[in-house]
């Protein structure tokens, strides 16, 4: 389908002014219970909330998904837009509200920042989701102790010390370079290597019995978590029937689900734990295998990296963790 460029233009064309390339810039964001959201303002003086998920949906075009519901409540310009054989409707730059401190995607289709959603899952009322699609082409800090996020500078590098330990991302690349797909990051449990999504927007929603045995922070019921598939969690529990088991812990998805606590999870050299892992089926990562470099058995979420400063250096396919707290340097590094 062809693109409609000559009517999109004036909806779609780039706000004027951006944070320098190469200044480390604190982004508008508000945390909670182990989740980042970005928080553009609107001229109509109300604010967005993107949820930040390395897990979240979008392709190698550097477009992120925005909610119907978000776009009509914000009376947000929304127009076609045709890209190669794929139809969509998009919004513009307007959707961070002139705020130079977020960053705009060079060379999206029809110049868009969003592509709109009708329909979507919703983690806590979100109006959208930087996600898969658009985080990979900037380099950022997610500070869980102090609770900031920083958009790093273009040639932004990092240190590899005690303190700071680099994990390697498995990442997939389209034909222009730009990640296309989601991230692996691999931990160690009980001695094996379990390839995991690298995931910020795991999200909990426990149930009481899963609240008193895993203490797990909410905000109106909601935390974050970490997934692990049912064949992998019967593995474990079969080798170790001492780990716990809550059977009816999570109820996200509408029904009860199990959570399991690992003692020890190792990544990037570093141990922490206990970690609970809530279960997905299968077939859920299973249905991710065409956007990943090797089949999942799980994600890694804030519960995990809530003991560490984050950086995603996709550039470099990196992450870096520095320690900040209940972290140990895993023994045999």
């Amino acid at each position: 389908m062809k693109q409609a460029a000559g009517l999109l233009l004036a909806v779609l064309a780039p706000v004027a002014g951006m944070a320098h390339a190469d200044e480390r810039t604190l982004m508008p964001a508000v945390y909670e219970a182990g989740h980042f959201y970005v928080t553009p303002t609107l001229p109509d003086g109300r604010t967005l909330r993107l949820l930040v998920d390395t897990g979240g949906p979008g392709g190698g075009n550097g477009l992120f998904p925005l909610y119907r519901h978000a776009a009509d409540a914000h009376q947000l310009a929304v127009s076609p837009c045709g890209h190669g054989d794929e139809a969509m409707n998009v919004a513009g730059a307007g959707v961070f509200g002139g705020d130079a401190r977020i960053p705009l995607v060079a060379g999206t289709p029809c110049g868009a920042a969003a592509f709109v959603l009708d329909k979507g899952i919703l983690v806590d009322g979100e109006d959208g989701i930087l996600g898969a699609g658009y985080l990979p082409r900037f380099t950022w800090t997610l500070d869980y102790p102090a609770k900031k996020m920083w958009r790093e500078p273009v040639h932004w590098k990092a240190t590899e010390s005690s303190t700071n330990h680099r994990a390697d991302l498995g990442l997939q690349r389209n034909g222009a370079g730009h990640v296309a797909g989601l991230v692996r990051i691999d931990m160690r449990v009980d001695g094996q290597v379990i390839p995991m999504l690298l995931d910020t927007g795991a999200t909990a929603r426990p149930t009481p019995a899963g609240a008193k045995a895993s203490g797990t922070p909410t905000v109106r019921g909601v935390g974050v978590t970490s997934y692990v598939i049912t064949s992998t969690l019967d593995r474990w529990h079969a080798a170790h029937p001492e780990w716990r088991i809550v059977t009816d812990g999570d109820n996200l998805l509408g029904h009860g689900t199990r959570l399991i606590e690992v003692p020890q999870v190792n990544v990037a050299g570093w141990t922490v734990g206990p970690v609970w892992f809530t279960e997905r089926p299968d077939s859920a990562f299973r249905a991710l295998d065409d956007y990943v470099d090797r089949p999942l058995q799980g994600a890694m979420g804030g519960n995990v990296f809530g003991h560490f400063v984050l950086t995603l250096d996709y550039a470099h396919a990196a992450a870096w963790f520095r320690c900040a707290s209940g972290c140990q340097p895993t023994t045999g590094r």
